[in-house]
């Protein structure tokens, strides 16, 4: 049977896999502070920003699975005020963290029939920055246009044992199924990245560093343009799905039903024709320092399980990379990453922003830019026509980057906010 397509490309990293599927679980399966149908919803919502049919389907299933309420799947008038009042945070947490305060955090906090208390802001934190950044993961790998959602007018239930990765468990035969296959799948052919290795020796001697700012100036006037330049998936027309007897999703709705302010997107950072935005600085609040012990104390055990997942993707190694001579893939990796946080506005004092322009070649760049910022422009078209010299492996490695780079950059940023609410 089909494989479910985010697990299937995933599935050539195994073990961030296995990460992944437990963090997933925990999430949405396992005792939070959250009922199970709101946790859907939230996802919903989430991938709705995004206007990711792939995922807006799996959870609509997953919704009704859980006993959610179908009226709530015509729309957020439709919806308790407690769960509307996210919209705002999670309308800037997709497209512009930076703009996320403790006033923010406050209203919805404040004493009132419909208040969210801090356990449960923080599970829903966390489910939003998952959705985001997972909508970036399946639009960079193409999984909106996979063959199995029958051309997105509907979705069935996953043929090894009706799971999707909502209800994968890590350490099950579905994972192994998974690691069998990719084993047996020959990889894309591959062409030495010589010109890569090259740029890198360079960085060894270069001397003259690059403020961030100037970075994403120059990112800025590359990216003008862009529509031009990469394939833009057409119109908002979405599914509001209804279950059938087979429990098969159906229905044609747009997707709008699901957002308000639907033409808030993402902003560059750095304005040209502003004042210097005011950064945020990883040596004041960090994942590490402040994040973790923050979202663990209040989301029990999430915490150890998303410092698993950004540590695991940390660690993966591309073996046709680590094989170049003069090649160091955690530099490649670092790279990408702070490029991801520079867009989001995040900077790392110790890091040289020269790197990024010498790693990142322009349509990489541009690639990782859309993916990031703008994942419902992409198709299937870019994942295969950019950076042709990958393995397909390699290809999804730089996806998990993207992810997961994305998904810290949100939470520092609401748990930032969330801090200062608490100070």
């Amino acid at each position: 049977g089909r494989l479910e397509a985010v697990t299937q490309q995933m599935g050539y990293h195994p073990q961030y896999l296995d990460s992944f599927l437990k963090t997933q679980h925990y999430l949405m399966h396992m005792d939070g502070p959250l009922p199970f149908d709101c946790r859907h919803y939230i996802a919903i919502m989430a991938a709705a920003r995004h206007q990711c049919r792939y995922l807006v389907n799996l959870h609509v299933l997953q919704f009704l699975r859980a006993g959610g309420d179908p009226q709530w799947l015509r729309g957020l008038e439709f919806i308790p005020p407690k769960l509307r009042n996210l919209n705002e945070i999670n309308k800037i947490l997709a497209h512009r963290p930076w703009l996320i305060t403790k006033e923010h955090i406050e209203k919805l906090l404040k004493i009132s029939e419909w208040s969210w208390s801090l356990a449960e802001l923080v599970h829903a934190v966390v489910l939003l920055a998952h959705c985001h950044a997972l909508a970036s993961f399946v639009f960079g790998c193409g999984c909106e246009q996979d063959e199995g959602l029958m051309g997105r007018g509907s979705l069935k239930p996953l043929s090894l044992g009706n799971q999707c990765f909502c209800e994968a468990t890590a350490g099950n035969s579905y994972g192994q199924e998974l690691l069998r296959i990719n084993r047996k799948r020959s990889l894309d052919s591959c062409m030495e990245l010589d010109s890569l290795r090259e740029r890198m020796q360079r960085i060894h001697v270069e001397t003259e560093g690059r403020d961030e700012m100037r970075l994403l100036q120059q990112d800025r006037e590359e990216g003008e343009g862009q529509g031009a330049e990469v394939g833009v998936q057409g119109g908002t027309a979405g599914l509001s799905p209804l279950a059938d007897t087979d429990g098969e999703v159906t229905g044609a709705t747009n997707l709008a039903c699901y957002m308000q302010d639907p033409d808030f997107g993402y902003q560059d950072f750095a304005r040209r024709d502003e004042d210097q935005t005011q950064v945020f600085r990883v040596q004041d609040y960090s994942w590490e320092d402040h994040g973790f012990s923050l979202v663990n104390r209040l989301y029990s055990d999430i915490g150890h399980l998303l410092d698993e997942k950004f540590r695991m993707v940390d660690g993966l190694q591309s073996s046709a990379m680590a094989k170049r001579q003069g090649c160091e893939p955690s530099v490649f990796k670092r790279g990408i990453w702070n490029y991801i946080h520079c867009m989001f506005g995040i900077r790392y004092d110790d890091y040289d922003y020269a790197e990024v322009n010498q790693l990142l070649e322009r349509m990489l760049k541009v690639y990782i830019k859309t993916v990031t910022c703008y994942p419902e422009k992409t198709n299937s078209e870019m994942f295969d026509r950019f950076w042709k010299q990958f393995k397909h492996s390699e290809k999804v490695h730089v996806n998990l980057l993207i992810l997961e780079a994305r998904m810290q950059a949100e939470l520092l940023y609401a748990l930032q906010a969330i801090t200062q609410y608490m100070i």
